[in-house]
């Protein structure tokens, strides 16, 4: 008779949010109270790539069996205790490739998923639930492809994974974002300046918008749409006379682009294995042209600015609520999924209710700030308007906007 009745993966790829944890203790909890085994798989899908699947080999530093008092531990922190990578086994580049596989694999960029599978088939993995934005999922819903048993669980603090209106980690970026910016009201306040903040959002601005739409900043501006300079600079200007205090704020994404840009503000020309350069920049870009242009809108001198970027900030820590409960809930509701046998899934939230849908809609679509519906682009700001029947975090719906 066997000991268990199965064995569940888990792993955490991509950037780390507040509240993968408790999706780990959630999942762990309901499958070995139930019979089953639950591995935790190291460093995203970097685990299933440097893991050697031999009985005499040292994996420990790859695999670990999870058990409850290791999950309750990590259950109620920030960050994920199975740590995480941005690999990506279809792309790994040559010098990613392990040592045991270096005579098989020697092609700059490298398609190992066949050891991914061997590797799932040593372990005795039956199902497998990768927690993940877009990039991670979308190599689990190949995984589902190749016949893997696969429930996924969406985390971004962008929200922007498709087929879902929330994904872990979100409320926790706005919540952080909203009390940071009001601090720093007091600085700019103090010295009259106009206070710019970059936050995260690659291709959607939804961090960027709902603090926004709570009070944080006058101004925000948003991948989805390209602004002019000269007229957010306008703008800021206006808020500031009109500011009892003497100051303005315009909160900026960090993919947003200026008229005249070609492409986004990066850190570096270098990308990682799904093809992204890292972002960075657009927030003191924009703060040097506000400044430099200030002088033509006040009719006086230019208008000090302080420029902040808020970055691993808004990630790190522990959960907020939102993201203690809905992690507890889309972990239940894998291994509701598994114990119905009904894979090929992604866990998501759908009309304001938990639900799933299949997972190869976070390779069909994108999910963005539907512009015309939310974004006011000559008030360069949200339209506070028909939210009526909206979902709770009103324009992040499940599939576009």
């Amino acid at each position: 008779m066997a000991k268990y009745k199965g064995t569940i993966g888990i792993l955490t790829g991509g950037g780390d949010v507040p509240g993968l944890n408790p999706a780990i203790r959630a999942v762990t909890l309901r499958a070995i109270r139930d019979g089953y085994r639950v591995l935790g798989i190291k460093r995203g899908w970097a685990g299933l790539v440097d893991l050697v699947p031999d009985k005499q080999a040292n994996n420990s530093a790859h695999i670990s069996e999870l058990t409850e008092d290791v999950v309750n531990r990590a259950g109620r922190t920030g960050g994920t205790f199975l740590h995480t990578s941005r690999t990506r086994p279809s792309h790994l580049p040559l010098d990613a490739v392990p040592a045991h596989l270096k005579d098989k694999y020697t092609e700059n960029i490298n398609d190992i998923t066949p050891e991914v599978i061997k590797n799932l088939e040593f372990l005795g993995i039956d199902y497998l639930i990768p927690i993940g934005g877009d990039d991670t999922l979308s190599y689990a819903q190949r995984m589902h492809e190749e016949g893997v048993k696969t429930v996924a669980i969406p985390k971004t603090m962008d929200n922007d994974v498709p087929g879902t209106e929330y994904c872990i980690g979100f409320s926790t970026c706005v919540t952080r974002t909203i009390e940071m910016m009001n601090g720093l009201r007091t600085t700019a306040g103090s010295h009259e300046r106009i206070l710019v903040v970059e936050v995260f959002g690659r291709y959607a601005g939804f961090s960027a918008m709902l603090p926004a739409m709570a009070g944080a900043s006058d101004r925000c501006v948003i991948p989805e749409h390209v602004f002019d300079i000269n007229r957010l600079t306008e703008l800021l200007i206006e808020d500031r006379a009109e500011n009892p205090s003497n100051y303005s704020v315009v909160i900026v994404s960090e993919g947003a682009q200026m008229l005249g840009d070609s492409e986004m503000s990066f850190e570096t020309s270098i990308t990682d294995q799904y093809g992204h350069k890292k972002l960075g920049g657009i927030g003191d870009r924009v703060a040097g042209k506000i400044k430099a242009l200030s002088a033509q809108f006040t009719g006086a001198k230019e208008v000090n600015i302080l420029s902040q970027k808020l970055g691993y900030l808004v990630r790190s820590g522990n959960p907020d609520a939102m993201d203690a409960i809905v992690p507890m809930a889309f972990g239940n509701l894998a291994f509701d999924s598994i114990l119905a046998n009904k894979t090929g899934l992604l866990i998501a939230m759908v009309g304001g209710c938990y639900s799933s849908v299949p997972i190869d809609v976070v390779v069909g679509s994108k999910k963005l700030v539907d512009v015309e519906k939310y974004y006011n682009t000559d008030r360069l700001r949200p339209k506070y308007e028909t939210f009526n029947g909206k979902p709770l975090f009103l324009m992040t719906s499940a599939i576009g906007a």
